[in-house]
Formats: structure tokens, C-alpha cells, sequence
């Protein structure tokens, strides 16, 4: 009989050890998921605003021969840096959610890197080239025309960067939905030189 009830006993130790385990391990597996996704989405940021910046380096204020054939000037600079933005952003496995895109500034960089004179993209629809490219953005605010924009000495430099708004997947986003954490606000920025 005492054999017996030493079984049990071990059995709801196990059972309790268990019951408790379990939500730390679902937790750290969450987590771990949740990391993983945002990273790659963070990948995808970067990515996006590089190739911006590579071309608004290389495309100057327009009058290079970069860029899609009959869509050059200083008007279609800025829509080219948008369609190579577009172009990471709308790939596959970007993790990118277009909607949740807050904005998308491209800058004159200061030698801080930061924004001097900033031009204002958001997610909306327009066209250019003469209707024949669509983008998935549409202009705000133009802060720093692109006609101005050319490779002098000093060296100017070109910045793009990225808002996002991250939203979590997981059922953790249930918890931290409780305290206001649900999103999480991601921002990236590429600054390069103007080729000459």
C-alpha cells in the first residue's frame, strides 16, 4: 500500500513540475518567434531603404543616364527612388506590410546623417513616367526638389528612411495588447554620397 501512494505522490509532482514549465517554455517560444519575424521584417527595412539610397545617389538630379529609359529629369527621381523602395518592400518574404507603413522621407543627410531638407512619401497610389508606372506611395511634402541635387565638393549626401509600424503575431500580443504594447514603432535610415 505505501508503494502505492509513493507513486501517486511522484506522479502529481511531475504533474504540478510540469503545469508549470509549460507556460515558461511557450513563452520563450514565443518570444523567440516573435524576435525572429521582427528581425527579418528589420532586414527587409533595411534592404529597402538601401536600394533607395543607391539610387538617389547614382540618379543625382536626373540628368544621369541611370534609371528606366524616357522617365528621366528631376520630376522622376524621387518616383525612381519610391519604385526601388517599392520593389524590396512588396517582394517576397519582405514581412513587409505595406498599410503599416507610416512614411518614407528622402533627405538632404547632414554630416550627422540627419534630415536637412526632407521630401514626404506616404502609402497611396499615383502614377508617373506619363501614367505608365504605378506606385503604391504618393507624394507629401517636398522639402528638398530633386533638380538642386548634384555631386559637388563638399559631398552631398542622400538619406532614405523608413517608419513602420510592427505588429506583433503572437498570442503574446494579447498580453502585452493589455499595456499598450501591440506595435512596435520601427525606423531605418541609409545615407549615401552623390555620385559624380
Amino acid at each position: 500500500m505505501r508503494r502505492f501512494f509513493g507513486r501517486r505522490s511522484q506522479r502529481a509532482q511531475s504533474l504540478v513540475e510540469f503545469s508549470l514549465i509549460v507556460p515558461i517554455i511557450l513563452t520563450l517560444t514565443m518570444s523567440i518567434a516573435e524576435f525572429g519575424m521582427a528581425f527579418g521584417t528589420n532586414m527587409s527595412m533595411v534592404e529597402a531603404t538601401r536600394e533607395g539610397a543607391r539610387v538617389g545617389a547614382v540618379m543625382n538630379d536626373g540628368t544621369s543616364a541611370f534609371g528606366l529609359a524616357g522617365c528621366t529629369g528631376a520630376v522622376n527621381v524621387d518616383p525612381q527612388i519610391m519604385l526601388a523602395v517599392q520593389r524590396v518592400v512588396e517582394s517576397p518574404g519582405s514581412g513587409i506590410t505595406l498599410a503599416n507603413i507610416n512614411w518614407v522621407h528622402i533627405y538632404k543627410s547632414n554630416a550627422a546623417g540627419g534630415e536637412v531638407l526632407t521630401n514626404v512619401w506616404t502609402v497611396g497610389s499615383s502614377t508617373w513616367c506619363s501614367g505608365s508606372i504605378r506606385l503604391d506611395f504618393k507624394q507629401g511634402t517636398i522639402g528638398w526638389n530633386a533638380s538642386t541635387r548634384t555631386a559637388t565638393s563638399p559631398a552631398v549626401s542622400i538619406g532614405v528612411s523608413i517608419q513602420y509600424q510592427y505588429q506583433l503575431f503572437t498570442p503574446l500580443s494579447a498580453v502585452t495588447g493589455l499595456f499598450g504594447l501591440n506595435t512596435i514603432t520601427m525606423v531605418d535610415s541609409t545615407v549615401m554620397a552623390l555620385e559624380p
